[in-house]
């Protein structure tokens, strides 16, 4: 085993700063587990490109990860404008859905376009509009058919083709968008290992997309991204229905109370670790090391506190796709998270639920586990149920050494808490799949004579497979 096993995944952002041969290879080989494509800027010539390079990359290592493509979703934006406007105190200001229609007072009342046409039929007097990322803040006036007056209450210079959010407001866009469509087909063809699911506000937004990838024959992981308050109403829903959720505490600051976002991050991650599905922490993470080369203490707080909450993966965005120190980013995480893993040594809460016989039977193999120092956890499987199992009861100190003869499987238990994934055949008779198992791990160094394995796993018992848990010396 390496001298110090990291339990929580790292997750990268793709940018300009880390799309080079040169530092993926330094991004990976520092222990990155998934690479994040975010197709909002993205054209598909650079995603065929660079999911080429990552795969070649991961194989040259022999430590090949996850690619996951974060598609835009819906989205309302400002039009473009000649030259910014400068929104003062108390001004009355226009959103106007179908531009060039006539307006009273169009010589006094500023005004911008927005891209969604029926947005006067789902906001209400009195709402509130925010805009660039919450920096300018107006209140509803008045609305008809062709535009939408609002008071400014907070000021800030306009620029073209700003995002709005709308705190509350139920907007009847499509969660899975033409451009959605048309990025995930580029991706399923390059073989990404996850869709992340934007703005996704009920069940039914998954649903809607796992529809589209049966259509395709594919078996990509969702991760439906949390970003509004209609995702908090709806949480427990949308854990059930995902493969994996992403707490995007961006928008989602933006959307919600900034005193109710730490809380909102909490009730996430225990809602995913009660329902046994992975929890990815993102946004801000260690936004200050985008210009600086390293974080502040609030940041250091913040990687803690995820790692403390047992998520399974925390996420970098900004800071390794335009920022100067993306691998120190990384290599803070890693230190971050180990450190806090070192502390926190004691057993989880009991959260997640067990209910199935296979449950009982991993929860025996974790707690045989948690009553062994030093020793480790052996799984093999076909379908990610098993290693799913495992990380969810969260081990105290044990690795999860993850076996697995396809090749998709391999790259998306990277996501997974505690999870060393190995690539490797199946043998007719699994005793033998074991041993080749055990093999393989000394030959790599991951374990030595004398090392504890507690096997968790299907045997061969009167021409059926049944649940076991094995104990078992390295010799």
């Amino acid at each position: 085993m390496p001298a110090t096993f990291r339990r929580t995944k790292i997750i990268f952002t793709l940018g300009p700063a880390t799309e080079s041969e040169a530092m993926l290879e330094k991004l990976i080989g520092a222990g990155a587990d998934i690479v994040r494509l975010n197709m909002a800027q993205a054209t598909h010539e650079w995603t065929r490109t660079v999911i080429r390079r990552i795969r070649a990359v991961s194989i040259r290592l022999g430590r090949e990860v996850a690619i996951m493509m974060d598609i835009k979703g819906p989205e309302i934006r400002t039009g473009d404008l000649a030259v910014p406007i400068e929104l003062k105190p108390g001004e009355i200001f226009d959103f106007t859905v179908k531009p060039g229609t006539a307006r009273e007072n169009a010589e006094e009342i500023r005004s911008v376009d927005v891209n969604y046409r029926d947005l006067v039929n789902d906001i209400r007097v009195g709402d509130t509009v925010l805009v660039d990322n919450g920096l300018i803040r107006l209140e509803v006036l008045a609305k008809n058919d062709a535009r939408i007056r609002c008071r400014v209450l907070i000021p800030g210079q306009l620029a073209s083709r700003r995002h709005i959010n709308l705190p509350g407001v139920k907007v009847n866009l499509p969660s899975f968008t033409a451009k959605d469509r048309a990025d995930s087909l580029v991706g399923l063809e390059a073989g990404v290992d996850f869709l992340a699911l934007s703005f996704v506000r009920e069940a039914a937004d998954i649903t809607h997309l796992r529809d589209f990838l049966a259509e395709h024959k594919s078996k990509v992981g969702i991760i439906a991204k949390i970003e509004d308050q209609s995702a908090i109403i709806n949480l427990d829903e949308i854990v059930r229905a995902c493969d994996g959720l992403m707490v995007a505490r961006g928008d989602l600051g933006i959307e919600c109370p900034f005193e109710e976002l730490p809380v909102i991050q909490r009730r996430a991650v225990r809602t995913c670790l009660t329902q046994g599905k992975p929890v990815i922490v993102a946004t801000h993470m260690l936004e200050s090391m985008i210009s600086q080369p390293v974080p502040t203490r609030a940041e250091i707080t913040d990687v803690a506190n995820a790692v403390f909450e047992l998520a399974d993966c925390v996420m970098l965005s900004g800071e390794t796709t335009i920022g100067k120190y993306p691998l120190e980013c990384v290599q803070i995480l890693d230190k971050i998270a180990c450190r806090i893993e070192a502390e926190d040594d004691s057993a989880a809460p009991q959260l997640v639920e067990v209910n199935t016989e296979r449950m009982r039977v991993l929860r025996s193999a974790v707690v045989l586990a948690n009553s062994l120092p030093g020793s480790k956890l052996l799984t093999f499987t076909r379908y990610g149920t098993m290693v799913q199992g495992l990380a969810a009861l969260r081990p105290v100190s044990a690795p999860i050494l993850a076996f697995t003869p396809l090749p998709d499987l391999h790259r998306r238990m990277r996501l997974l808490r505690a999870v060393e994934p190995y690539l490797m055949p199946f043998a007719s008779e699994p005793d033998i799949t074991i041993e080749n198992a055990i093999i393989h791990l000394r030959r790599l160094g991951r374990v030595v004579p004398g090392d504890k394995l507690i096997v968790a796993t299907d045997i061969l018992s009167q021409d059926r497979l049944v649940e076991s848990v094995q104990l078992r010396t390295v010799s």
